[in-house]
């Protein structure tokens, strides 16, 4: 069934792409171009693959087509989390507490926001805004001010597809204070305080940003229509402290594509079928919109080129951190926090473990002999053949090595002994 999806999601692109950028000629930039092409040649021989041959039998051939690793594939998906997971687990402190809140914008700012889609600028000073707004709040419950930490992710998309710009944040609970160096530790806090900081820095970062008459006007208009500030949600209950949860609990908000794989139930042709689980009624609603729409969706969640979507802020930026760790140390000795470790650090996993987990086997042990598989070539759709190894055995480059693998005093790769060209076909 997910591979069913996956080539779905893949046919709906591969029918209706060109179509689409006709219809929609601001979608037709090479980064769009590129993010959508990547997906199509996901796993495909197309996209460039690598080869692993048996050095000692020569009767086990294995090739393994490259992913685009993305976060608008749906076949990476996974593979974007953990890699997600991984970094974010890199940069908790041990000893620190976090707190998981999501800031989100007003409706009516919701187009402005897709219009300047393609500006990187834009989102940037979204996501300082939303550090700078929360940093205000911490500063103003402690009664002094004081540097906290923040991990920042930025996600446009809602449950349902459409174009909803919002900051996920994992904040410290606590901050230094820079003048005296001491460590201020965040309790209870009413967090209604936020919905008034956040409507103020952001307006304030909006009227900065656009100067126009226009926006001018819709400011005003909105601090009449929201008079108590605008949503924001603060998770209930502590956010996780130990092993992979916390970085796991923040993955499972942002790190997914606009869809999941399971969410579309069916492809006509012209109409797509999917469900989405909406906010306020808690029930899944299912909706059949057209091809050009279910795409115009999905696409308009790609990020700008280069753009970086997580971004660490305060205490959180190695540099800072490191300024004021053994003062963040001696403060949490006084409010009786035990330092240690207590956040893990995930790895990220290679393929040949990711394949591993989920069949068994080992995808580089020869199914014929049992022994360890080389590399044989690696082919690239832009570069071409980049590593061969046939060729360089053609070539006579190991001929020149030594039996015990020595040549002037210096340690050379060895040529397999085994390998006899006349058993691989040319």
């Amino acid at each position: 069934m997910r591979e069913t999806d996956q080539n779905i999601f893949r046919r709906i692109f591969l029918d209706h792409w060109e179509g689409f950028k006709q219809v929609r000629p601001l979608y037709d930039t090479d980064n769009y171009n590129k993010n959508v092409k990547k997906m199509l040649g996901c796993g495909r021989e197309e996209g460039g693959f690598s080869e692993y041959m048996c050095p000692h039998c020569g009767s086990d051939l294995r090739r393994i087509c490259f992913t685009c690793k993305g976060s608008f594939c749906l076949s990476c998906a996974q593979k974007y989390t953990d890699d997600f997971v991984a970094q974010v687990s890199e940069m908790l402190r041990p000893g620190l507490r976090y707190r998981h809140i999501v800031l989100t914008v007003a409706e009516q700012l919701r187009n402005f926001f897709y219009k300047n889609r393609f500006n990187g600028k834009l989102l940037s000073a979204f996501m300082r805004c939303g550090y700078s707004c929360l940093e205000a709040v911490v500063s103003c419950v402690l009664r002094q001010k004081v540097k906290i930490g923040t991990i920042i992710v930025v996600q446009t998309h809602g449950r349902s597809g459409k174009y909803n710009p919002h900051l996920h944040i994992i904040m410290t609970s606590g901050g230094i204070h820079e003048e005296t160096g001491e460590w201020r530790e965040l309790g209870y806090f009413p967090y209604e305080i936020i919905h008034k900081k956040w409507q103020y820095y952001l307006f304030k970062m909006l009227r900065e940003f656009d100067p126009s008459v226009e926006m001018k006007s819709l400011i005003n208009d909105l601090y009449k229509k929201y008079p108590d500030g605008l949503v924001a949600y603060v998770t209930k209950g502590d956010v996780p402290e130990k092993c992979r949860g916390l970085a796991r609990y923040l993955a499972k908000y942002v790190a997914s594509p606009p869809i999941a794989v399971r969410r579309i139930i069916k492809y006509t042709g012209q109409y797509v079928t999917y469900w989405y689980k909406d906010h306020q009624t808690k029930r899944k609603e299912v909706l059949v919109v057209d091809t050009y729409t279910f795409i115009g969706r999905m696409v308009q969640h790609i990020m700008p080129g280069n753009f970086q979507r997580v971004r660490y802020y305060g205490l959180q930026a190695t540099k800072t951190f490191t300024k004021w760790s053994e003062a963040i140390k001696e403060g949490l000795k006084k409010v009786g926090r035990v330092i240690k470790g207590v956040y893990e650090i995930i790895k990220e996993k290679t393929y040949r473990e990711r394949y591993r987990e989920m069949s068994g086997k080992d995808p580089f042990i020869c199914r014929n002999c049992g022994c360890e598989m080389v590399l044989w070539k690696l082919w690239h759709p832009d570069y071409g053949i980049i590593y061969d190894e046939e060729e360089n055995i053609r070539s006579g480059t190991y001929d020149k090595w030594c039996d015990d693998g020595q040549e002037g005093g210096q340690a050379v790769r060895p040529a397999p002994k085994r390998i006899q060209l006349s058993l691989f076909p040319v």
